[in-house]
């Protein structure tokens, strides 16, 4: 850690150590205030919002300024992913069947009207009309890896100088309403309509990611070679990833690292046999230690990613961008609570898929996650929402996005 006057920079493992506190901080929160818990607020953001608060304090009050180095979060966010494809099964796409095509479709839909919407609302302020668009699926569906991407195309070649600010400040605040919105979302579903487990759910309990099911009796044991073996497979997937983005960025098409990671994960977790003389080790795929891994990399990423947001960066940029963002907000909750809800059966798994959809349709793929960790770890185990939700919006909406940013972009 460095510091010069008012300006703090915390290298990147300090960064991941005070990323752990801040977990063990949002799991004492949960536990103090019952509100918290009662709204499901995953732990990572009950403790990242609050330090991200404290720090902000701290600036007003004696100008002090901390910089995090967050290299070792974005690389968590690839072994997240990673897992996520390892625990994908073809079997599971199958199942996923009519969810998995209607959720889909709808987040088509949601895309579209978020661009529609920024780029009208950006014209009616006087905004560039680009501008609404970095308040669209580029920042809030995308993130700030897409936006942080596509910000200099902005700049250069449609007069937004401020692209980068606009963009960052939209994926930061769309972060925090997608936290804080997807459980209380899926609260209120399942009590207004008395939902109810899925038969069978409570005797035998996969949990989120794609977990092993276990039974109530017991915990299962992971031991030393198992879990070498997953972080062996994950960094297998990573450097086959990172081949596989190469190539794909020579076809002229842009995607985070974390996807071709995602697609290598499901590839080799569904071809490869789980056991063989040829493999030094078995396969690792839906395994407890896969599932630990990715327990520990989603929950460190987003204490990470909320703890180091500095408010008050985003103050000159309120008025409008707070203005369009509302709209997207209503926008997300009016097709989430009117036709993804009732399109997926009206059931509990897809009150549970709810509180995903509004995570990642304004935040990300991990704030989805943990909002849906968070609801089925109160009300109880949605098997079929792990299994639809990431594959939504960790496959095919980046892929989707690459195409209707340049799409959007040429019409503006």
């Amino acid at each position: 850690m460095t510091i010069d006057g008012g300006q703090i920079e915390v290298q990147s493992f300090l960064t991941v150590t005070l990323g752990i506190l801040v977990l063990f901080l949002g799991k004492s929160l949960n536990q103090r205030f019952r509100v918290l818990t009662e709204y499901t607020i995953p732990e990572p953001v009950s403790g990242g919002l609050f330090i991200a608060v404290l720090i902000g304090l701290l600036h007003v009050a004696f100008g002090l300024e901390i910089s995090f180095g967050l290299r070792a979060r974005d690389v968590l966010l690839v072994v997240f992913f990673t897992t996520v494809g390892m625990n994908a099964s073809f079997a599971d796409l199958r199942r996923g069947g009519r969810a998995l095509v209607v959720l889909l479709v709808l987040t088509i839909v949601l895309m579209l009207a978020q661009n529609a919407l920024g780029i009208s609302l950006a014209r009616w302020s006087g905004l560039p009309p680009a501008s609404g668009l970095l308040v669209g699926t580029v920042s809030l569906i995308g993130g700030h890896g897409t936006t942080i991407a596509w910000a200099p195309q902005f700049a250069s070649q449609h007069g937004v100088n401020n692209a980068l600010e606009i963009g960052i400040a939209a994926a930061t605040f769309g972060l925090i309403l997608a936290s804080a919105s997807g459980g209380p979302i899926a609260r209120f579903l399942i009590r207004r309509h008395r939902l109810a487990l899925p038969a069978g759910s409570a005797a035998v309990a996969p949990s989120p990611r794609g977990e092993v099911a276990r039974k109530e009796s017991g915990e299962a044991l992971i031991r030393s070679h198992d879990f070498l073996g997953a972080v062996l497979a994950i960094n297998i997937c990573i450097i086959l990833g990172s081949l596989l983005q190469g190539v794909i960025r020579d076809l002229g098409l842009f995607l985070p690292l974390f996807v071709p990671c995602l697609i290598v994960g499901i590839l080799l977790s569904n071809l490869l046999p789980r056991k063989g003389a040829w493999l030094p080790f078995g396969w690792p795929a839906r395994t407890p230690a896969v599932d630990l891994i990715a327990e520990i990399s989603l929950g460190a990423f987003l204490a990470m990613s909320l703890m180091t947001i500095q408010f008050w960066t985003l103050v000159d940029l309120a008025g409008p961008l707070l203005l369009i963002l509302f709209a997207q907000f209503l926008l997300s909750l009016l097709i989430n609570l009117f036709l993804v809800f009732p399109l997926l059966g009206g059931t509990y798994d897809a009150a549970v898929i709810a509180a995903g959809f509004s995570g990642f349709t304004l935040g990300s793929t991990p704030t989805a996650m943990a909002n849906m960790t968070a609801v089925t770890q109160k009300f109880g185990p949605s098997s079929k929402a792990f299994i639809v939700l990431p594959l939504v919006s960790a496959f095919f909406i980046d892929l989707l996005n690459a195409v209707l940013i340049p799409y959007f972009l040429s019409r503006v």
